[in-house]
């Protein structure tokens, strides 16, 4: 059998009780679908489609951007690594959450107070708008869909194991559904639509989380140093389970390869598309800020949970059952939640596996959602209506323009997702970190900070940022010449390391600097002085 699902594992518990957890995949996708119709008869001008008409609280967009943010790599991904590799796997947890500092000191309010719909919008007040926009744009739809691809990943493998398809054509068939599923939601809802199954989903996963989280703590009388030891001596690695080293610090190559990891975590996520449009939907500087507080809280009560659901997995699953179930560890946390309701064949274990999958299944949705809209709001706003059409667009052409992309972005993904199902979700999304990291965190600080800062530095930044990340991962373990890769049977690596952050963010950086430093053109001073006012006060925003 080609790929890493082998379903025997789980196939003895969800084959017998497999109308209830697919009652539950179609209760939650129902209720989704019913929301954002709702949702989408409210949708009127593009403020609607693209910020649900800014009416959103910071507490309500605080939990949005938490569904937003925890991913299919935080559940499944961070679960199975920390499964796998113990102490090295609790490294994307922490990096995931510190990243919010950054995002909250250096770019929430000013982003914000700055633009309307777009990252395009900060970076063309102050420079020269259709090249700005391009790129802009163009590195939106590529980070977009690099985190596209780790949705798709795990929904591959979730629902796979669920439904026991063993076959890559089923598999392939599953990312498909859930790239159909997306198109709708963003489609017909729009932000406003999108922001309430966001919501919906943080809610779940929280409530699912410290379920498993309870139940994990509770087989080991609340001792979580009993936790960590067995965890440490099921895994067959001992005190080395809990200690740095197992993926990470081995030699030189994989020093490098965490601080590479680390810088791209950190920094991405201050330029990740789709967290980025979602400070355009409060009213005020202050709800966003807001927002991002609350945010921070929810995403880092998570995290800590993390810690019950890897090691709990570590502890009370077999090491060898979970590769063999796959590969990278994304089933993990829903064969944890199987074991700890009675085991394979038992009710309590079938019940607890389709409430845990459902969640990770409303996780995957909320999140591709939020990718297609930040992407497809790109293309229309920056692209199509300032770029293809100068400005001359109505907003009813600009909406319509955003559907249409919606539907061939969805389509590029599935594509992309169904080679990429093998893949460690958690890994992949750092892969989308390091683009994002590279190409956009530059252009957005210097945009908002530097007064020197030219459209020839901005292009330079983006563009050189954007192909140095993404050309070193075609190029890294990560796409040929390893089991693990994308192409397992292909070899033509050269880059060793699995992220590419170490030299594609200073790259973005110096670029962005060099492009300046070497440009012809003056910045203009008054331009800067007003979008300074602006970033900081609030005054003249949308």
């Amino acid at each position: 059998m080609s790929g890493s699902l082998h379903l025997t594992t789980v196939a003895a518990g969800a084959t017998e009780h497999r109308p209830l957890i697919i009652t539950l995949f179609g209760l939650f996708v129902v209720a989704t679908l019913i929301i954002t119709i709702w949702a989408g008869r409210q949708t009127k001008d593009a403020a609607d489609f693209y910020a649900g008409g800014r009416q959103f609280t910071g507490f309500q967009n605080g939990l949005a951007i938490s569904g937003d943010y925890m991913s299919a790599a935080s559940f499944l991904g961070i679960a199975g690594a920390i499964a796998l590799f113990g102490y090295d796997g609790f490294l994307y947890s922490i990096g995931f959450l510190v990243a919010w500092l950054v995002a909250l000191l250096l770019v929430a309010e000013p982003l914000r107070n700055s633009g309307r719909y777009t990252m395009g919008d900060v970076l063309a007040y102050r420079m020269r708008q259709r090249p700005v926009r391009t790129a802009a744009g163009t590195s939106t739809i590529v980070v977009s869909i690099f985190y596209l691809l780790a949705q798709m990943a795990g929904a591959g493998v979730l629902v796979s194991l669920l439904l026991g398809i063993t076959s890559d054509g089923g598999k392939v068939a599953v990312v498909a559904l859930v790239g159909v599923l997306m198109i709708l939601y963003v489609t017909i809802g729009g932000m406003k639509g999108t922001t309430w199954v966001q919501m919906i989903k943080a809610v779940l996963l929280i409530a699912g989380a410290l379920l498993i989280t309870f139940l994990v703590l509770l087989k080991f009388n609340f001792n979580i140093s009993d936790l960590l030891g067995r965890a440490a001596e099921n895994s067959g690695q001992g005190a080395k389970f809990l200690e740095p080293g197992m993926k990470y610090g081995k030699d030189s190559l994989t020093k490098l390869d965490f601080i590479s990891l680390g810088l791209a975590l950190v920094l991405g996520t201050a330029g990740l598309p789709h967290i980025l449009i979602r400070f355009y939907t409060v009213p005020t500087a202050k709800a966003a800020r807001k927002s991002v507080n609350w945010a921070i809280g929810i995403i880092g009560g998570f995290y800590l949970m993390t810690i019950a659901l890897g090691f709990g997995a570590a502890a009370l699953l077999n090491r060898a059952d979970i590769i063999k179930s796959n590969k990278a560890g994304n089933t993990a946390a829903p064969l944890l939640a199987q074991e700890i309701g009675g085991g394979a064949g038992s009710t309590g274990g079938a019940i607890l596996l389709a409430v845990i999958s459902a969640v990770a299944f409303a996780t995957i949705l909320a999140v591709v959602a939020g990718l297609t809209l930040a992407s497809s709001s790109s293309f229309a706003h920056d692209l199509y209506v300032n770029v293809i059409r100068k400005g001359k667009a109505t907003e009813q052409e600009e909406v319509r323009a955003a559907r249409w992309s919606t539907v061939v972005i969805g389509a590029v993904a599935i594509g992309l997702g169904a080679l990429a199902r093998d893949l460690n979700v958690a890994g992949l999304v750092a892969l989308a970190f390091a683009v994002a990291a590279s190409a956009n965190l530059p252009t957005i600080l210097y945009s908002l900070f530097w007064k020197r800062f030219t459209t020839q530095g901005a292009l330079w930044s983006i563009y050189g940022g954007l192909i140095a990340a993404v050309g070193l991962v075609l190029f890294s373990p990560v796409v040929s010449g390893k089991p693990t890769s994308m192409f397992k049977d292909a070899d033509f690596y050269w880059f060793p390391l699995e992220n590419p952050g170490i030299i594609s963010i200073p790259l973005g950086f110096l670029l962005g600097w060099l492009g300046t430093v070497l440009s012809k053109e003056e910045a203009d001073p008054e331009k800067f002085a007003e979008l300074e006012v602006r970033s900081l006060t609030g005054t003249g925003a949308h």
